[in-house]
């Protein structure tokens, strides 16, 4: 998960459980203020009915009922019972009720001397109350429909609120991540700049003062450190170029034109075309390394030519054939398409040096020295197969196939150094193309070589 995406995800949670921890405190504070209200207004009510029938002696019950009936504001389903001690019925404020108060609860309201009960349909207020003459049970009932209402709309807002502020709060999570994160965005965009050949380069310091500049400051350090290196290790292929290619060149000479005077025995010719052989790998061992060490150095100095890869494999193969005359390569073409599916964007040496280093491993061990090599296309790329029928590759050599120096373990008999394959793929990415080798122990080896075409 992206750093943008957890942060907006998790302010957006911690906000969110602060808002419906608040709403549900706000809700449940309304609640109580609710029952609180309510049951103020239900014992008012009885306390006055109570009042009325036991102080005033001109209040009787019917009196007491119509002025019940008459109140201003009535509660909905509103009901007062007064009882006595003995849980008889002394007044109810409508006639002919059948609802009234169990036992139970009259002697819950005795014991207690106030009550409040909540039930699905009602709520209640129970208290005793000293009057003039006698003692009474006063109990009032009513249904708070008001105090509901507010309530179910108090939590419809608070729903409301809460899921659109939660969107709310996401959107802008996005949008100050973003707006926070978008220094490191840039160190990112600017660092995907930054390659082996131009490591001149530096990203934005900004500020210099915050913990991101901190860190462009610490990544520009590291890019000097490694330019200076690069610079060590460009200045050594450079000279070592120069410095080896030279002597073993001089000493192939050398030996060429001493092999070429009569006044050398065959003792002596034998020794001088072993060294030659020598000299001859050295070069070409020599020839290979610095290759790949140039091509890991610098890509913009490899220049790039549109090229006909028809033509670029009959170079390799002549070339291949001119150093080994006992080798043979078979081409063969899947389809001859349109030119422009032959063309491809490369550097000729390297693609060359390429295609080479597969055709000559092939060739080297095939048991009859013959490679074959199959050229087709895709709505995208040129295809190019080399088979061999040699001895093979284990499934464990496989993996290590791309390390410059390793050598199969059944091929220790046959010259080379393990440099080629690791070269060919460099080249291969270079080009935007793939190397891929197939291969199982007695069945010989198919190697895959693609490269866009233009």
């Amino acid at each position: 998960m992206r750093i943008r995406t957890r942060i907006t995800l998790q302010f957006s949670i911690i906000v969110s459980i602060i808002l419906i921890i608040f709403s549900i405190i706000i809700y449940t504070l309304l609640g109580n203020f609710r029952r609180e209200e309510f049951r103020g207004r239900l014992k008012d009510k009885a306390l006055n009915s109570v009042k009325l029938l036991s102080d005033v002696d001109e209040i009787s019950s019917e009196l007491l009922q119509i002025l019940d009936k008459n109140a201003v504001n009535p509660m909905p389903k509103e009901r007062v019972f007064i009882y006595d001690l003995n849980k008889n019925l002394v007044y109810c404020s409508l006639e002919n009720e059948s609802d009234f108060v169990p036992g139970s609860i009259l002697d819950r309201i005795v014991e207690k001397e106030e009550l409040y009960l909540e039930f699905p349909d009602k709520e209640m207020v129970g208290f005793t109350f000293q009057g003039k003459y006698n003692q009474f049970i006063a109990v009032a009932s009513a249904v708070d429909r008001f105090g509901y209402s507010k309530l179910y709309y108090l939590r419809t807002i608070l729903v409301l609120g809460v899921f659109f502020s939660i969107l709310l709060i996401i959107l802008v999570g996005l949008f100050f991540s973003r707006q926070t994160l978008q220094p490191i965005s840039n160190i990112v965009t600017q660092i995907d700049a930054i390659t082996a050949s131009n490591l001149n380069l530096r990203v934005n310091e900004g500020n210099t003062k915050d913990e991101i500049a901190q860190l462009a400051i610490k990544f520009n350090k590291m890019l000097e450190r490694l330019d200076a290196a690069f610079e060590v290790q460009r200045s050594f292929v450079s000279h070592a170029s120069h410095e080896l290619r030279t002597p073993l060149t001089a000493l192939t000479g050398q030996i060429e034109v001493n092999l070429m005077s009569p006044k050398i025995n065959d003792e002596g010719k034998t020794i001088l075309n072993s060294l030659l052989q020598e000299i001859k790998q050295l070069n070409k061992l020599s020839n290979g390394l610095l290759d790949l060490a140039q091509a890991n150095l610098d890509l913009t100095e490899i220049e790039f030519h549109h090229l006909r890869l028809d033509e670029l494999v009959g170079y390799a193969r002549a070339e291949l054939l001119k150093r080994n005359p006992n080798y043979s390569v078979i081409l063969h073409f899947a389809e001859f398409p349109e030119e422009n599916w032959l063309m491809a964007l490369g550097n000729e040496h390297l693609l060359k040096s390429a295609i080479l280093n597969v055709l000559e491993n092939a060739c080297k061990y095939s048991e009859n020295n013959t490679a074959h090599l199959d050229i087709s296309f895709s709505s995208r790329l040129i295809l190019m197969t080399i088979t061999d029928n040699g001895m093979g590759i284990s499934e464990e050599d496989l993996k290590h196939l791309y390390l410059p120096f390793f050598r199969s373990r059944n091929v220790k008999n046959k010259s080379g150094h393990g440099i080629g394959l690791p070269l060919t793929k460099k080249i291969m990415e270079i080009h935007k193309g793939k190397i891929v080798v197939h291969s199982k122990l007695g069945e010989g080896t198919k190697v895959e070589l693609s490269i866009p075409h233009l």
